[in-house]
């Protein structure tokens, strides 16, 4: 497949390249300045300059046969609503999108660490809600993982809909590696459209 990573330079957006490539996926790899993108040439690997304030960056990558994978992520309010609303505008096939488990459509089942984790987030949950609806209404996949952390991928690692959805444990960690994974399970095999999604560890 034709991926498209958005926030490639990443941790997450790391995980997401390097695993497709592995998959044998062609990927282009998006991020503000492209020479961050710590990974080796390879003829799949396309790498190249975008930012979601710009909205006509992302058009310029992104057509109808795009399949995206977003891992953005920000300490500032606004940014990801911005980015949805430019990635969804650019019409790609499919928007797979890296959301935080409890918040949005997820708090309700979470339990008690949703408001643990509004109070961390302040003014940054509302952005995060908005870009994930916005994702969900033009039919994507919104991924609400817990805690991340480094480390490898889970051997028991799985994807559940929020109707099977575990407490939120707030000392309770996913790999970058691990979501990656699940995210492109998505990208290959859609079985979560304009849902969302739990990655979960086992």
């Amino acid at each position: 497949m034709n991926l498209t990573v958005l926030a490639a330079s990443g941790r997450t957006g790391i995980a997401l390249t390097r695993q497709a490539l592995r998959r044998g996926h062609t990927v282009t790899a998006i991020a503000r300045d492209p020479q961050r993108i710590a990974l080796p040439h390879s003829p799949h690997l396309r790498k190249v300059a975008g930012d979601v304030n710009d909205a006509a960056s992302i058009a310029s990558v992104v057509d109808g046969d795009s399949v995206v994978l977003s891992a953005l992520g920000t300490e500032r309010a606004g940014v990801l609503l911005t980015g949805a609303r430019a990635v969804v505008a650019a019409g790609p096939r499919h928007v797979i999108w890296l959301g935080a488990y409890g918040t949005g459509k997820s708090a309700e089942v979470a339990g008690e660490g949703a408001g643990v984790l509004a109070k961390v987030l302040g003014d940054r949950l509302a952005d995060k809600v908005e870009a994930d609806n916005t994702v969900l209404a033009a039919g994507g996949t919104v991924f609400h993982a817990g805690m991340l952390a480094d480390g490898p991928e889970s051997p028991r690692r799985r994807t559940v809909g929020l109707e099977a959805a575990p407490p939120f444990d707030l000392g309770a960690r996913v790999s970058r590696e691990t979501v990656a994974a699940a995210m492109l399970d998505e990208a290959e095999a859609p079985g979560f459209p304009g849902v969302v999604a739990l990655p979960l560890a086992e």
